[in-house]
């Protein structure tokens, strides 16, 4: 019986990673984690820094694919944005490079596109190749990470699947995240599609669950064999009834990147 392939699974202690330990494994995975932060409980995760090159070619070795969730996740001052999500970034597909990694599944962003317009009523869903528009200089590392991802596939033959996230939580908070939830189950679904699918080169997919409300385009994450279970609209009487529908006045609501184009929640550290 062959070996279950090895996903190193980066940021694996956040809030994704959390998940993703949880539900991977049941499709065949053993999976080598990789955290800044210790995760309690598990011994023997890889605890360094993406700018640790060392420990990360080390963590790399003998990896079938990596699951790259590492990096901060909100806005942050340039600096540290450049260290984490750029150059980290950057260490990660040379370490990939080397040791001869053909696989990685790169979260990326919708805030790589967050300044695009949010569809109303009767548009058309916002394609994969809609211009991109970052509303951060964390929207921007992600639309960088899409690129580096491009020039490794041309360059170097390391396949990537880059998957702009909505919001991965057990169910939405808020009347915008209706449109863009990414259900835990459909997360591990994407990313499992993401890691099989044969000839990716370097496509890019949205992440959600096929939503009611649905914003954008799901073909091409469909047509890596990706089928999403869950729609957020089981949740919408409770959050409409407590916030109101989403107001085309209000500049949080315009856009898809909704309060990061006006007033951006902060990475705490």
């Amino acid at each position: 019986m062959p070996a279950p392939p090895i996903v190193l699974l980066t940021g694996a202690a956040g809030g994704i990673g959390t998940l993703m330990r949880g539900l991977l494994p049941a499709y065949g995975y053993e999976l080598r984690l990789f955290d800044a932060t210790p995760i309690e409980g598990v011994s023997d995760a890889v605890t360094a820094d993406l700018a640790d090159t060392e420990a990360l070619r080390e963590a790399v070795q003998g990896v079938d694919a990596i699951v790259h969730l590492a990096g901060i996740s909100l806005e942050a001052p340039f600096e540290k944005i450049v260290r984490a999500n750029i150059e980290g970034l950057h260490n990660l597909y040379e370490a990939a490079r080397a040791q001869g990694v053909r696989r990685v599944v790169y979260a990326s962003s919708n805030h790589a596109v967050g300044f695009t317009p949010r569809p109303r009523e009767g548009d058309p869903l916002i394609p994969v190749d809609t211009p991109r528009r970052p509303d951060t200089f964390y929207g921007l590392s992600k639309a960088f990470g899409e690129d580096l991802a491009q020039l490794y596939w041309d360059r170097h033959g390391v396949e990537t699947v880059s998957v702009r996230i909505g919001s991965c939580f057990m169910e939405p908070t808020s009347v915008r995240m209706l449109s863009v939830w990414l259900s835990p189950g459909d997360c591990a679904r994407l990313f499992h599609a993401a890691l099989t699918a044969e000839d990716v080169g370097h496509t890019v997919v949205y992440g959600s669950s096929a939503n009611t409300r649905l914003w954008w385009d799901l073909s091409t994450a469909r047509a890596l064999g990706y089928e999403p279970q869950d729609d957020s609209e089981q949740y919408a009487d409770k959050l409409v009834a407590e916030q109101g529908e989403l107001d085309p006045d209000n500049p949080d609501h315009a856009h898809l990147g909704g309060r990061f184009c006006t007033d951006p929640p902060q990475w705490p550290y």
